[in-house]
């Protein structure tokens, strides 16, 4: 049993953070594509037009291949969590309907007359299926957080006698207190990935010396969109989740903060440390006093609940992967607003385009934003754990007791070989997109 749940965890784990390689980008992107459409609407500058259409290029690559890796991991709820499935299907599989025939639908359809239908519509209805676009991503990722907010923290349900759960209260799914700054936080963060990547193709074509207006476009615009979304990443919608989990999943909290033992006068913030499970304390510890307490309650002396006054069973089942999901998010993003306000302060002075180091580092950085969210991802997601509604159905009792181990094995390791193709074939797509560059090719 514990072989099972095990390789389902890791199945599920795999093809998700696979997938949201994908959607992290759309989501941001699509916003960037609107601006640069209405920027064209506003000065009929044709590289602001040849700008939208050249990321929609990208946008589509990603869409693609978002759909293709999404539909597999739809297929798990049936085949690995069967069980979960049966008992909350009536209240996840409205969310996760609605996301298919409204927002994908949307996505879909506005994205093919956008990348076709740009000389039959003209250029306002161009921008408005662009925005139809961006209005579909995000109301993507609305549904789907809306899903995983009522996982988060269970609202307008009732358990029937056959332990099917039912919703009584509609309404309280989309004015679930866990979901709004959740979606806040999470689109920001794609937007970040997208700054990062517009920024960073901007930074490549300036180095390389190659359609240098496109170059200091892309990395201008990415530098204004990082900027701000990297710090409202962080305040307010970072601090608001982070007192959601407090208020609503204590015992994640203290386990996601390296809490071991609950201080009665004010808890320290720690920066550095790594957790020891076996004496239930951080090692090598670099910590600020009292500063918790004062970012979760404003108050620098209020206390916070240490791991010591839950049972075993209660906390998260892996401590240190939640500590560690948490603390690599929170570092990098740190870094982005260290990185995103030195380059505006650049851009601001009209040096950022002959700062060749900074350029490189904007370059580098593309990766790691992914990496930021996918961790974000982790620790919402570890920090649910050992629970698969939080407080109500543990992981335990939503597996397929008829899919043995070694098939979730076996199908494993055939998803590592195919996405490992998919993956490669992204890249060359994208890459090559990037080599053709933003100017409309001359026939």
């Amino acid at each position: 049993m514990e072989d099972l749940i095990f390789y389902d965890r890791l199945q599920f784990a795999f093809t998700i953070t696979f997938h949201y390689i994908f959607p992290q980008l759309t989501m941001g992107l699509s916003l960037m594509i609107v601006y640069f459409k209405w920027r064209y609407l506003k000065s009929k500058v044709e590289k602001y037009n040849h700008a939208a259409k050249f990321f929609m290029k990208i946008f589509a690559i990603n869409f693609t291949m978002g759909v293709v890796t999404g539909i597999p991991m739809e297929f798990q709820f049936g085949t690995n969590w069967a069980k979960f499935s049966e008992l909350t299907g009536s209240v996840i599989g409205q969310t996760l309907a609605m996301e298919g025939i409204f927002s994908f639908v949307l996505e879909s359809s506005f994205l093919a007359l956008f990348i076709f239908g740009e000389k039959l519509m003209g250029q306002r209805l161009h921008f408005v299926t662009g925005f139809l676009v961006f209005l579909g991503s995000w109301l993507s990722g609305w549904f789907i957080l809306a899903t995983n907010a009522w996982m988060q923290n269970p609202v307008g349900y009732e358990i029937l006698e056959n332990g099917v759960f039912v919703l009584d209260n509609f309404q309280a799914l989309f004015s679930n207190p866990w979901l709004l700054p959740a979606f806040l936080h999470n689109q920001l963060a794609s937007v970040v990935t997208s700054a990062f990547v517009v920024a960073g193709i901007g930074a490549f074509y300036i180095l390389k010396k190659k359609d240098l207006e496109y170059g200091k476009l892309f990395l201008k615009t990415g530098v204004i969109f990082g900027v701000i979304s990297s710090i409202l990443v962080a305040v307010p919608t970072g601090d608001w989740n982070a007192k959601n989990v407090a208020k609503y999943q204590p015992a994640s909290f203290a386990a996601m903060e390296g809490i071991f033992h609950t201080e009665e006068a004010g808890a320290e913030i720690v920066l550095i440390g790594q957790p020891d499970m076996l004496n239930k304390k951080l090692d090598n510890k670099i910590a600020v006093p009292n500063v918790l307490s004062f970012l979760t309650y404003q108050d620098w002396n209020q206390q916070i609940v240490g791991m010591d006054q839950f049972e075993e069973d209660e906390l998260p089942d892996n401590v240190p992967a939640l500590y560690y999901s948490y603390h690599i998010m929170v570092g990098l993003g740190t870094i982005f607003i260290a990185v995103m306000v030195l380059a505006a302060f650049f851009l601001y002075r009209d040096k950022l385009y002959k700062m060749k180091p900074l350029l490189w580092v904007i370059m580098i950085l593309v990766p790691f934003p992914y990496i930021a969210n996918m961790t974000g991802w982790y620790t919402a997601e570890l920090g649910r754990q050992p629970w698969l509604v939080y407080g109500l159905m543990r992981t335990t009792e939503g597996i397929s007791p008829n899919v043995s181990s070694g098939n979730t094995l076996f199908t494993l390791l055939g998803f590592v070989g195919l996405y490992m193709l998919l993956g490669l074939l992204f890249l060359l797509l994208v890459g090559k997109t990037i080599h053709h560059g933003p100017k409309p090719q001359k026939h």
